[in-house]
């Protein structure tokens, strides 16, 4: 029976120093990861602006800048680490500078005006739109929400939510992405840490409980000796 449990308790332990080398490559994998992410934030050179208090400005209001974060948290639902918004660190190179800098993206597009010029008269869903200059109102349309054949909204939808704006949006949800599964595989790999380090305590602790009974088994027969001798 102690044969059986000491060679259990090192299987255990063998089981769990596989999980935290295999937690140790894993962790090594991800700090690469990150190190990458840090240099293509330093090649953008892209930061977030703060006053001389260390708030959060966009344009030099604070006002500004809360408006896109409730635009960021509320409307779009981000769950934004407050935390990363570091006026010490301005770099954008977290999920929430990542995030918060495509909500500035969006929120000025959205509530921007852009100018339409019409060469000649036009009339479309029985109303008439005179040869002119119109400046047009987003007013908090996306992408889907324009009426494309509208001799006004048509140019705006183009104007407004451009192949750059679709670009921005498209990289700066890379970085996201990217900051985002980095720190999954840290959870990941704390998991298998901990997993490993719980197989190997266990597996040592059944090896050393066993050699301990081993020892009193020896206690137990050499106390009988002396019994029987007396």
């Amino acid at each position: 029976m102690r044969t059986r449990l000491q060679t259990l308790g090192i299987v255990l332990a063998v089981i769990g120093l596989f999980f935290v080398a295999g937690a140790g490559v894993a962790y090594s994998q991800i700090q690469d990861g990150y190190g990458s992410l840090q240099t293509f934030s330093e090649a953008q050179n892209v930061e977030l602006s703060y006053d001389e208090d260390g708030a959060l400005v966009d344009r030099g209001s604070t006002e500004g800048a809360q408006a896109i974060l409730t635009l960021l948290t509320d409307d779009w639902g981000f769950p934004a680490d407050m935390a990363e918004l570091d006026p010490a660190d301005p770099l954008v190179n977290t999920d929430t500078e990542y995030m918060f800098q495509m909500a500035t993206v969006g929120y000025h597009i959205l509530n921007g005006t852009q100018t339409i010029v019409l060469d000649e008269t036009v009339e479309y869903d029985g109303e008439t739109f005179e040869a002119g200059t119109y400046d047009f109102a987003i007013d908090g349309r996306y992408w889907t929400d324009f009426d494309r054949e509208h001799p006004l909204e048509g140019p705006a939808r183009e104007m407004a939510w451009s192949g750059t704006a679709h670009g921005l949006f498209g990289e700066l949800g890379v970085g996201t992405v990217t900051h985002s599964a980095l720190q999954l595989g840290l959870g990941v790999t704390a998991l298998l840490a901990g997993l490993g380090a719980t197989f190997l305590l266990a597996g040592a602790g059944m090896v050393w409980a066993a050699r301990g009974r081993e020892d009193l088994d020896a206690i137990d027969i050499e106390t009988e000796r002396e019994t029987v001798s007396v």
